[in-house]
Parts: C-alpha cells; sequence; structure tokens
C-alpha cells in the first residue's frame, strides 16, 4: 500500500474516533477509558483494511462487539473502584470474515498502550511485499501479555527483538511460519512462565541458545525448520516439563546427548533431516512416556537402537536413511501399540521377522531400499490390510511366495539369481542415464520447501503424512 492511502486509512480511524469520542461526551459511555478506546482504534487501523471500522463498532466491548476484541473487568478494589471495561484479547486473521487485513499492516506502538492485553494472536496479516518487523519497544517489564501468536506472516520479516526477554508474563510465544532472521536471542531463557515456545519454519540461524534449559516449566519446544548448526544443547535434559521437542530439519550436528534421557515426560522426539551421528545414547531407554521418536536422515551410521524394544509407548517410529546396518531386531513385535515403522534407505541385512504381522495396530511398513534377503512370509492378511502402505522393494535378496507383494520376485533360485541378474543389468544402465521419473535419494531438502519435501518412495510420502497427522494430534491434546 502507498504511502498516502496509508495515511487516509488512518486519517479515517483517527477521524471516526474523534467524532464518537465528542458523540459520548468523553465519559464512560462506550464502557471503556477514552485513551485505551483510542489505542484499540489506532492499532487495528494499522491492522484492517476497512477504515469505517470505528463507527461500526463505538462500543467493541459492549453493545457492538467484534470477535476479534476481549474485554474484561478488572476485581473491584474497594479505594479505587474501576467502572471500565479493559482489552484483554486481540486477535485478527482470515477465520474472521470481515474486514481483511490492509495491504502494508503493522505493528502499532499503540498496542503498548492497552496495558491490560494479555493475548495478541495475528494470523496470516503481514503477506504483502513490505516488510513488517516485531518493534523492540513492544516488550517491557510492565507488560501484562502472556500469549503472543504470530503465525504464517511471511512478510514478518528481521530478527525477534532482544528486549522480548522483558517481558516476564509471557507463557506462550508462537511465531512460527514467518520470516524471521538471525539468531534466538539468549534472554528467551529469561522467561521463567514460558510453557510453548515455537519459532519453527522461520530462517533463524546459530545455535540453540544454553539458557533455554532455565524454562523449567515448558512443555514444547519447536525449533524445527530453521538454519541452527552446532550441537543439541546438554542443558535442555533439565526441561523436566518437556512433552514435544522437535528440532528437524535445521543443520546440527554432534551426537544426542544423554541428558536428553532424563525427559521422562517427552511424548514426541522429532531430530530428523540434521547431521547428527551415531550411536544413538541408551539413555534414551528412560523416555518411558515417548510416542514418537522420529530421526531420519541422520548419519547415525550404527545398528537399530535396542532401547527402542524398552519403550512401550512408541507409536511411529522413523529410521529411514541413517546408515543403519545390522538385522532388524525380532523385539519390534513387542511394540503392541506400534502404527508407523520407516527403517527404508539403510544397509539393514538379514531376514524379515515375521513376527512383525502380530502387530496388530500396524498400518505403516516401510522396508525398501535395503540388503534384507531371505523369504517373506507374513500372513495373507496382515499384507492385504497393508496394501501398498507395505513398502519391501530394491532388496534384491528378498522373494516371495504371494503375488500379494509389489516387485518382490517368486522363492526360487533360478528366479531370484534371473532377477537379480535382471535388476543389475537394469542398474547399471540406469547408471549411464537414468530415465525420466527415477527415484534419486537426496540430503536435507531445500530451505524454501515450507515442510512439503517428499520421501523416497509412495510410501514414504504417505507415512509423511501420517507422521504429521500424529504430529498434530499431539498438539491439539497439548
Amino acid at each position: 500500500m502507498s504511502l498516502p492511502s496509508t495515511l487516509t486509512t488512518l486519517f479515517f480511524f483517527s477521524f471516526s474516533f474523534l467524532l464518537l469520542l465528542h458523540a459520548n461526551g468523553g465519559d464512560s459511555t462506550s464502557g471503556m477509558d477514552a485513551k485505551e478506546l483510542s489505542a484499540l482504534y489506532e492499532v487495528l487501523g494499522a491492522l484492517l483494511d476497512d477504515p469505517s471500522w470505528p463507527q461500526l463498532h463505538p462500543h467493541p466491548c459492549t453493545d457492538t462487539p467484534w470477535p476479534g476484541v476481549q474485554c474484561e473487568t478488572l476485581p473491584q478494589q474497594q479505594q479505587q473502584p474501576d467502572p471500565f471495561f479493559h482489552v484483554t484479547k486481540l486477535h485478527v486473521g482470515p477465520d474472521l470474515a470481515t474486514p481483511p487485513c490492509r495491504p502494508g499492516a503493522e505493528l502499532s506502538l499503540s498496542l503498548l498502550r492497552l496495558p491490560f492485553l494479555k493475548t495478541l494472536s495475528i494470523f496470516g496479516c503481514f503477506v504483502g511485499a513490505t516488510v513488517t518487523l516485531i518493534p523492540p519497544p513492544l516488550f517491557s517489564s510492565a507488560s501484562s501479555l502472556e500469549q503472543l501468536v504470530l503465525i504464517s506472516n511471511r512478510g514478518l520479516s528481521g530478527p525477534i527483538p532482544t528486549t522480548i526477554s522483558l517481558a516476564g508474563r509471557l507463557s506462550v510465544l508462537r511465531l512460527s511460519q514467518n520470516d524471521l532472521r538471525g539468531e534466538i536471542p539468549r534472554g528467551v531463557g529469561e522467561l521463567r512462565e514460558l510453557k510453548q515456545l515455537d519459532l519453527s519454519y522461520n530462517r533463524l540461524t546459530g545455535g540453540i541458545p544454553e539458557e533455554l534449559g532455565g524454562l523449567a516449566g515448558l512443555g514444547i519446544l519447536d525449533l524445527s525448520f530453521n538454519g541452527l548448526r552446532g550441537g543439541i544443547p546438554r542443558s535442555l535434559g533439565r526441561l523436566c516439563s518437556l512433552q514435544k521437542l522437535d528440532l528437524g530439519s535445521n543443520s546440527l550436528s554432534g551426537r544426542i546427548p544423554e541428558e536428553t534421557g532424563m525427559l521422562r515426560k517427552l511424548v514426541l522426539l522429532d531430530l530428523s533431516r540434521n547431521s547428527i551421528t551415531g550411536p544413538v545414547p541408551e539413555a534414551l531407554s528412560g523416555l518411558e512416556e515417548l510416542e514418537y521418536f522420529l530421526v531420519e536422515n541422520n548419519p547415525i551410521g550404527s545398528g537399530v537402537p535396542l532401547f527402542l524394544g524398552a519403550l512401550g509407548k512408541l507409536a511411529v517410529v522413523g529410521l529411514s536413511g541413517c546408515g543403519l546396518s545390522g538385522p532388524i531386531p525380532s523385539w519390534f513385535e513387542s511394540l503392541s501399540n506400534l502404527t508407523a515403522l520407516a527403517l527404508d534407505r539403510n544397509r539393514l541385512s538379514g531376514s524379515v521377522p515375521r513376527s512383525l504381522d502380530a502387530l496388530g495396530k500396524l498400518g505403516q511398513l516401510n522396508l525398501s531400499q535395503n540388503m534384507l534377503s531371505g523369504e517373506i512370509a507374513f500372513r495373507e492378511d496382515f499384507v492385504s490390510r497393508l496394501g501398498k502402505r507395505l513398502d519391501v522393494r530394491d532388496n534384491k535378496g528378498l522373494c516371495a511366495n504371494s503375488h500379494l507383494y509389489f516387485d518382490t520376485p517368486p522363492c526360487g533360485s533360478s528366479s531370484l539369481d534371473a532377477t537379480s541378474s535382471a535388476r543389475t543389468s537394469t542398474n547399471s544402465s540406469s547408471s549411464a542415464g537414468a530415465e525420466p521419473g527415477a527415484q534419486q535419494v537426496s540430503g536435507r531438502p531445500p530451505a524454501e520447501d515450507n515442510g512439503q519435501e517428499s520421501l523416497s518412495s509412495p510410501l514414504g510420502s504417505s507415512l509423511c503424512w501420517y507422521l504429521y497427522l500424529g504430529i498434530y494430534a499431539i498438539l491439539v491434546f497439548l
């Protein structure tokens, strides 16, 4: 939006307010303090594309409410009674049909004149070509702000202000799916009331601050899909209330700290698509509440972690593309809650444990692109139930005496040898010139993928959807 049109919008908001203030005689007819009402109009004037909003909502806390504004009265004090309503929550987003956000929307510093504001949530509002910054003065020790939620604003860029450490009452800080850059301020670790910290899907760089380990009440920590580097701080093992830890899709390196095993309440651990090396510490056997264990696409380079067999609540295990070797453990059959198991794109060898078909809840099984051999002998009802969600392709030594297995030769030495020979010939031809549509195993997804990366097979793509559906369910629950 051009400067003249912006000024015109703000002029109409201000002019409308003055008319209303004059009509009300400057008293409490609106149910609000005049200065606070003025600040509300200025804040919404910088966000909404409707100059007539003040005229449509002259009493936003009482007679002419708007769904995006929530007001409360303060507890009455005997010496200083307060007759006014005060704005405690502001929400702007596409779920409110009218009015929409205006092009060039901004965060007005008039927010500072809403001293009782507890919740500020803005979804998909800063989306134009104009870059919007989070103003550092927005945060102060006098702030009542408890929840700051700025999501899906691709025009919201720049750094996270270091002054955020002053907002000591913050319990929820969600700044995901924006274009924020720079490092995570160390002062975030001073927000002792914080329960949720979500900075995912931005362009944040640098390391994960050690100071975050001081947030003893934190239940959700999501820093996924950024450009964070360095190791996983050992101090995160002190987050005794943590239920979700998602550091996926960064450039983290080193090993998983043993202190991670102290997160006794952890339900979801996602370290996928980094450069984390193995072995995975056995100390993680202490994660007795863990349901989601996702470390795909990391150079772990060891066997399947043995401690997983002791985690009876596991529902989803993702170990794709980790350079794992050795056999598939038979103890997977003891994980009765398992719904999805991805072991594809590794160097696993030996036979496929038939006992996997005893997992009654299993709905996804990907064993493709390994070095497995022998006959696959799952029960036919198990194979029929999974259908294409059972993937055993590209294991040259595997065979089956059932037509239900896709791209698996029948057992019998002559048939298997002929098939292996044919595949060797095909692979040689592919090396010279890959056919259109040939699958390529790549490393990390592009930085601008917004979480839409595909896995290496149709099942992988389906599994990705399945995993994140489960993750979404956890978020709703939390």
